[in-house]
């Protein structure tokens, strides 16, 4: 009989290629893995894995494998969100990742909220980029995941999970207070001023840096982080502007002002989880308090 925890560090293998991006994720050591993938090998009969350069390719018995791995996976999660569902109690432990600026908009009171209506759940937070959190989740690694997609930028889809709008966003153009900035009304008056956006891969950077070139210019990125609280910062002490989520300025009004771009553009925010635990009582009492804690639109009075 074949185990499952071997089954799934091949399945991990199939995605990340490396043994050594495989323990990192897993928190075990290369030896331990290579141990446990040879020993599957050794049960199987047949070899599993092969060098390609610096990395190892599944064989095709390998891929067979994995492909059987992700129902197992799925099936063992539906047997145990039937079982936790007897009680119709929320508990064990919900892992969700989440983006920074929902994270700081209305994550403490969502888990304020669960800690005091399911004292019986157990939460983890961890914050990621979109695309990482879905493909995560997605991969077993967390439960839920807050994701966002930017106007003509479409997040990845997953087969395996699901996807629940939870709110939207504006996108505004965010620059300096004070009288030296009071000529800016437009993202044409910015195109010679410094910028802070988020590093290359990001979908927040490919979309300014197209809504600068639809405005005629090349954005002068002289600032990069993926902190937005960074970004505010630079933005108030008149050293760069930005494009900013209106999320992101919910728990505090910066000494800015706010600019409303062309066609008043919108982030849409989601919610997904694997198909296999959408009925489990800690997903549903998540998202319910989740549709309580996020208004359907964020407006900025």
């Amino acid at each position: 009989m074949l185990e499952v925890r071997r089954l799934r560090l091949l399945r991990e293998l199939s995605g990340r290629g490396t043994i050594a991006e495989v323990a990192d994720v897993l928190h075990l050591s290369p030896s331990s893995i290579s141990q446990q993938l040879s020993q599957l090998e050794r049960e199987v009969g047949v070899p599993l894995l092969r060098k390609a350069g610096r990395r190892l390719e599944l064989t095709p018995a390998a891929e067979v494998l994995v492909e059987h791995t992700e129902r197992i996976l799925s099936q063992l999660e539906e047997a145990e969100s039937a079982a936790v569902g007897v009680s119709g109690e929320a508990s064990g432990t919900l892992r969700i990742a989440v983006f920074q600026s929902a994270a700081v908009a209305f994550m403490p009171r969502l888990l304020a909220e669960l800690a005091t209506r399911h004292p019986r759940l157990r939460v983890t937070m961890s914050q990621r980029e979109p695309e990482e959190g879905l493909r995560e989740t997605a991969a077993h690694e967390f439960d839920l995941v807050i994701a966002e997609q930017y106007p003509n930028h479409a997040a990845p889809r997953y087969p395996s999970l699901d996807r629940v709008p939870l709110t939207t966003d504006a996108l505004r153009l965010v620059v300096p207070a004070g009288d030296g900035w009071s000529h800016v009304d437009s993202i044409e008056d910015v195109r010679t001023l410094p910028w802070v956006m988020e590093p290359y891969g990001a979908a927040s950077r490919h979309w300014a840096e197209q809504l600068c070139r639809q405005a005629g210019f090349e954005p002068d990125v002289r600032f990069e982080t993926d902190d937005l609280e960074a970004h505010i910062a630079l933005i108030e002490s008149g050293s760069a502007v930005a494009v900013v989520p209106e999320l992101m300025l919910v728990r505090r009004r910066p000494d800015a002002r706010l600019i409303v771009l062309p066609d008043a553009p919108r982030r849409s925010v989601f919610t997904s989880v694997r198909r296999s635990s959408v009925d489990t009582p800690a997903i549903d009492a998540c998202r319910s308090v989740l549709a309580e804690v996020f208004p359907k639109t964020v407006e900025l009075t």
